[in-house]
């Protein structure tokens, strides 16, 4: 059976540096993939890529296959009927994702008329409160014009997931979703897209920097390091019996309720 996306040898680079170096994934339909890594490891990047957001600055080589078909090969004209419709993505940084003069339904709304057009202004309301109420925002109708700093970051990035979830794509692309949330609002999210992701049989790539977090909510998880994919497989098995070195520094940098304070955490390496 065919992955619904298949990457191959895919190596990213900017000028002399190289920011992916071989890396090769597959993820089937309604999979939950963890990509896990320090921060510059790459991850991002690969999301972008599979995006088509990198730009005429990076040299993209290898293949991304959706359903067979190459991504980087495709016209612009034709990825964009896939952006926001077949692969959606959640950006990083819930405080600064949304436009700041633009109110919040119209955002959400906006997604969906880019690949309805048909659709009237009050179809498009209509679609835009439905999303903003299945990510639990108290009253969305009635919130509907408020502007984004008048939500808490938690609520912002729920907005954000509204934004990726309006037109029921296939594939979800989660970059670091909990970024710059405390811990409570962090395990809210996780669980909002672990729900969502069940509800609606979506295939999500889901990117951090945090191993734990990250098992909570994929089957399968892959370790990146300056670019490669070190270690791949179950998230039960990373999680108790990591083989590679990096992975086990991962976990071993990460503060729990038994960890020493009066000693440094372990440096991840």
């Amino acid at each position: 059976m065919t992955a619904l996306l298949d990457i191959r040898d895919l190596r990213i680079g900017f000028g002399a540096a190289e920011a992916v170096r071989g890396i090769s994934l597959q993820l089937d339909e309604g999979e939950v993939l963890g990509l896990v890594g320090e921060s510059g490891s790459g991850k991002s990047v690969t999301a972008l890529a599979i995006m088509g957001l990198l730009g005429l600055a990076a040299k993209v080589s290898g293949q991304i296959l959706w359903q067979g078909a190459d991504l980087p090969s495709l016209p612009e004209t034709a990825l964009r009927k896939l952006r926001g419709r077949e692969i959606s993505m959640i950006f990083q940084e819930p405080m600064t994702a949304l436009n700041p003069v633009m109110r919040i339904g119209r955002q959400v709304s906006e997604a969906a008329e880019a690949h309805f057009p048909s659709w009237t202004g009050r179809e498009a309301r209509q679609k835009a409160i439905a999303a903003l109420e299945a990510v639990a925002i108290p009253d969305a109708a009635a919130r509907y014009g408020d502007y984004p700093h008048q939500f808490s970051g938690g609520q912002r990035q729920r907005i954000l997931i509204a934004m990726a979830l309006i037109n029921r794509p296939r594939l979800l692309i989660a970059d670091e979703p909990t970024t710059a949330l405390d811990v409570t609002v962090q395990a809210e999210v996780l669980d909002l897209l672990k729900q969502l992701q069940r509800q609606h049989g979506l295939a999500m790539l889901f990117i951090s920097h945090d191993l734990a977090g990250v098992g909570k909510v994929a089957g399968r998880v892959a370790v990146m390091r300056a670019g490669q994919i070190v270690e791949t497989g179950s998230a039960l098995r990373l999680l108790t019996a990591p083989e590679d070195s990096y992975t086990r520094s991962l976990l071993a940098a990460v503060p729990t309720l038994r960890s020493d304070r009066s000693q440094p955490l372990a440096k991840v390496g």
